[in-house]
C-alpha cells in the first residue's frame, strides 16, 4: 500500500503552529510522529516543504501531508472486555469505561482501548496510525461513554471527514458544583495550552487559542449541584471541563480544573459521553447511539435525590 495524501486548509483567523494544527486535525497520529513527518519533508505548505515544525500558519494556507504506509508495530492485542454498542464491517461503537486510556502513550503502554480493540478486531492493525489504529476522536481517561473506532482505511477517512466538517453531534452528561449563570446557554471561549502547566489546557485569548463552543442545558437541579447536558460544537482537549469551570460551575470530581476538595462524594470526574449522532460509511441517514449512565454515577445522583 502506498503513502496516503491528506490535504487540509488552515481557515482559522489567528496564526497557529503547524505541528499543533496537524495534531488536532489528525488525532489518530501523535504530535511527535507528525513532527517527524515534517522533518522528513513529507509536509508541504502552499506547495513548499515545511522547514520547521513550529512554523506559523496563516488563514488560507494549504497543507498537504504524505503519510507513509504503516510499519509493523509491537502493539500486543489484549483480551480486555469491551462494552460494544454497535458493530459492522466499518466501525465499532464502544461504551468506554472510566479509567481506560484510549491509546498508548508514555506511562500507558498497555491496557488501553486500542489494545482491547485489536484483540476483538485484528484487522484494525495499522488503520490510521502505528499506535492509534482506528482512533478518530478521544475521551479523557476518566470520562466514560461513546467512542467510535474505524475498522478499515475507507471508514477512517469517512469518519475523519464527518468530524472535521462538524457533522457529528456529541452530547455529554455533566454534574457540576453549584449552578451555571443561566439554566441554559452557549459558551464561546478559545482554548489553548496553559503556558505554566504543560499537562493543562486553559481559556486563552483568541490570538493564542482555538475557537471552542459548548451549548448546555439544565437537566436536573439539586441544592448544591446541577446536572447538565452539554453539546460540543468543537472538539478541543478538555473542552467541557474548561468551559464549565469558566462559567463558575466546574465538573464535580474534576481536581484539575475544579475544586480540590470534593463538594459531593464522586468516584471520578462526573462526565459521560451519553449520546452521539453520525452518518456511518455507506449509509445516507444518520444514526444515534446512546450509552447509559454508569452505575457509579447514577448512584451519585440517587444520593443527591435523597435515595439510597
Amino acid at each position: 500500500m502506498g503513502s496516503q495524501l491528506v490535504e487540509l486548509v488552515f481557515d482559522f483567523p489567528h496564526p497557529e503552529r503547524l505541528d499543533v494544527f496537524l495534531a488536532e486535525a489528525l488525532p489518530e497520529h501523535s504530535r511527535s510522529r507528525l513532527q517527524g513527518l515534517i522533518k522528513e519533508g513529507r509536509v508541504t505548505v502552499n506547495g513548499q516543504p515545511a522547514k520547521k515544525t513550529g512554523m506559523k500558519l496563516e488563514k488560507g494556507m494549504r497543507i498537504a501531508v504524505s503519510i507513509p504506509p504503516t510499519k509493523e508495530t509491537d502493539l500486543v492485542p489484549e483480551a480486555i472486555p469491551l462494552d460494544i454498542l454497535f458493530e459492522n464491517d466499518d466501525v465499532i461503537v464502544v461504551n468506554k469505561a472510566a479509567g481506560m486510556v484510549v491509546h498508548p502513550s508514555a506511562g500507558h503502554e498497555s491496557g488501553t482501548l486500542v489494545h482491547a480493540a485489536l484483540a476483538h478486531a485484528p484487522e484494525m492493525e495499522g488503520i490510521g496510525g502505528e499506535l492509534r489504529p482506528g482512533i478518530v476522536h478521544r475521551l479523557d481517561k476518566d470520562t466514560s461513554g461513546i467512542i467510535l473506532l474505524a475498522k478499515n482505511d475507507a471508514a477512517m477517512r469517512w469518519l475523519q471527514a464527518q468530524f472535521k466538517d462538524r457533522k457529528v453531534k456529541k452530547f455529554y452528561l455533566a454534574l457540576v458544583d453549584g449552578a451555571p449563570p443561566t439554566p441554559k446557554g452557549r459558551i464561546e471561549a478559545p482554548i489553548g495550552r496553559d503556558p505554566s502547566h504543560r499537562k493543562k489546557m486553559a481559556i486563552v485569548s483568541e490570538a493564542k487559542g482555538r475557537n471552542a463552543i459548548s451549548i448546555y442545558k439544565t437537566i436536573e437541579s439539586f441544592e448544591k449541584h446541577t446536572l447538565l447536558e452539554v453539546n460540543i460544537l468543537t472538539g478541543r482537549t478538555h473542552q467541557i471541563r474548561l468551559h464549565c469551570a469558566f462559567i463558575g460551575a466546574p465538573i464535580a470530581g474534576d481536581t484539575l480544573y475544579g475544586h480540590r476538595k470534593q463538594r459531593v462524594k464522586v468516584p471520578r470526574q462526573f462526565l459521560h459521553a451519553a449520546r452521539l449522532t453520525i452518518t456511518l460509511p455507506n449509509e445516507t441517514e444518520p444514526r444515534t447511539f446512546e450509552a447509559p449512565l454508569p452505575d457509579e454515577l447514577d448512584d451519585v445522583l440517587n444520593k443527591l435525590r435523597g435515595k439510597k
